[in-house]
C-alpha cells in the first residue's frame, strides 16, 4: 500500500474540512457562485479620483470622485462606475469657471460614449440651474438628455420640464411640456 499518497489525501480533506468550517453562510453562497461562473467581472477602486479634461492644452474640466470602480465584465464591455458621487468643474477659454455638474452616482460606458449621472443631479450655470434625478452625456453627440427636470433661472423663474436637451455647454437646450413660474419686466398691457 502506498501510505503517502492516504496521507496526503486525508491532509487535503483535512484542510477543506477546516476551510468550510471557517466560511460563513455568504461565503458558501459565494463560493458556490463564483464556482457556477455567475460572477465573472473585475473591479479595480480608486479613491479621491480627480482628472482634467482638456482640448487642444486648454483645460475643459475637473472632475473628482471620492470612489472609481473600474468594472471590466467578463463578457460585455467595461464601465466606470463613481457610487459616492462626482462633481465636475467646466472652464471657458480664459480658465474661468463656467458651470458644474454634481450627482450622488454615476457611471461612464466606455464603449458607447455615454456617462449617466442619477441621484440629486445638479447643473449650474451663470443663465441658469437644472435639476433632475438623471442626466445623460451623449460625448458622440456632444449632448445632454434628462426624461424630466426642473430649470431654475436667476431671476426666479422656474419650469419644470420633460424630456430635457441642452448643448454641451448648456448655452442651448430645449424641452417639452413645460409648465411653471415666469417673470416679466416692463407692462404687459402695451
Amino acid at each position: 500500500m502506498n501510505y503517502s499518497g492516504i496521507r496526503y489525501g486525508l491532509l487535503v480533506l483535512g484542510l477543506i474540512q477546516v476551510l468550510l468550517l471557517s466560511c460563513t453562510d455568504d461565503d458558501l453562497k459565494k463560493a458556490a457562485a463564483i464556482s457556477a461562473g455567475k460572477v465573472a467581472l473585475t473591479k479595480d477602486r480608486s479613491l479621491k479620483v480627480e482628472v482634467i479634461y482638456s482640448d487642444s492644452a486648454k483645460v475643459k474640466a475637473k472632475g473628482f470622485a471620492p470612489i472609481l470602480d473600474k468594472v471590466s465584465p467578463k463578457t460585455g464591455n467595461q464601465y466606470q462606475e463613481m457610487p459616492k458621487g462626482v462633481k465636475i468643474d467646466f472652464y471657458g477659454d480664459l480658465q474661468t469657471k463656467t458651470g458644474s455638474i454634481t450627482s450622488d452616482y454615476a457611471i461612464m460606458k466606455e464603449t458607447e460614449q455615454l456617462t449617466i449621472f442619477k441621484k440629486n443631479v445638479v447643473v449650474v450655470t451663470d443663465n441658469m440651474t437644472f435639476k433632475t434625478e438623471e442626466l445623460t452625456w451623449d460625448q458622440n453627440k456632444k449632448m445632454f438628455y434628462s426624461p424630466t427636470g426642473t430649470v431654475l433661472k436667476p431671476d426666479g423663474s422656474f419650469v419644470d420640464a420633460k424630456n430635457f436637451t441642452s448643448t454641451q455647454d448648456f448655452s442651448q437646450t430645449t424641452f417639452e411640456q413645460g409648465s411653471g413660474v415666469t417673470y416679466f419686466k416692463g407692462d404687459l398691457s402695451q
